[in-house]
């Protein structure tokens, strides 16, 4: 399975959610975060990824997660 190729999929279906910095979409391997903003610094915004995930009744604080870059931009990928 290539990850990037199912998360491009999933990407252009409706979102679960929206906060001020990403784009919540639910896919087969967890949760995925759009990153709204092309400014990033030079590490994942993993721990404002969890916060905002709380303002949209998402608790990410105990999830695995990794990041990958697609056409989109920076999807955080959170998982258990």
């Amino acid at each position: 399975m290539d990850i990037i190729k199912v998360l491009t999929d999933y990407l252009a279906q409706p979102p679960i959610a929206q906060t001020k910095s990403f784009i919540w979409l639910a896919t087969p391997m967890g949760i995925a975060a759009l990153c709204r903003s092309h400014n990033l610094t030079a590490s994942p915004p993993f721990e404002e990824a969890v916060k905002e995930g709380v303002e949209v009744a998402i608790d990410l604080s105990r999830e695995e997660r990794e990041f990958h870059q697609t056409e989109q931009g920076l999807v955080l990928l959170f998982y258990s």
